[in-house]
């Protein structure tokens, strides 16, 4: 079964905690799809994971830039995975029900949005009836993550 880490944004936005994940991806040798609800977020966090931090660079691509294969991170607000990433990154209500192919899930969803905690505790549910592993981490005031009990 997929290992999947409910991740929840109290403190810092997603804008903040993604690249972090993302490096500690690339650290760990893995590749990373990152899906998300509209293209027009696909857009902002495309030009976003340029520029978020000047001492970093976190190589990336999504369907305007092409070469998907090449990619070690994609972003996407389809299904496909054409980058053959083992870690899905599933953020502002994209969902995906099929998730054996991964190795490791990141669902990353906003503390301050009712609705978005809804849906995280609806999709814990599920997947913890599919009989996955699950975590859930949650930031501190300052952004840094605990794992809950």
């Amino acid at each position: 079964m997929t290992e999947i880490s409910f991740y929840h944004l109290t403190a810092r936005p997603l804008e903040w905690a993604l690249p972090k994940l993302l490096e500690r991806t690339l650290e760990a040798g893995e590749r990373a799809l990152v899906m998300v609800a509209s293209q027009e977020r696909v857009d902002s966090l495309n030009s976003h994971l340029w520029t978020y931090d000047a001492n970093s660079w976190l190589p990336h691509g999504a369907e305007k830039d092409g070469n998907a294969a090449e990619q070690p991170i994609w972003l996407t607000a389809g299904i496909e995975n054409p980058n053959n990433a083992g870690f899905l990154f599933l953020a502002d209500g994209a969902t995906l029900d099929d998730v054996a192919p991964y190795k490791r899930v990141f669902k990353l969803f906003d503390g301050r949005d009712d609705e978005a905690v809804a849906a995280a505790r609806g999709r814990w549910k599920a997947y913890k009836d599919a009989g996955h592993t699950l975590s859930y981490w949650q930031q501190d005031d300052r952004g840094r993550w605990s794992k809950a009990a």
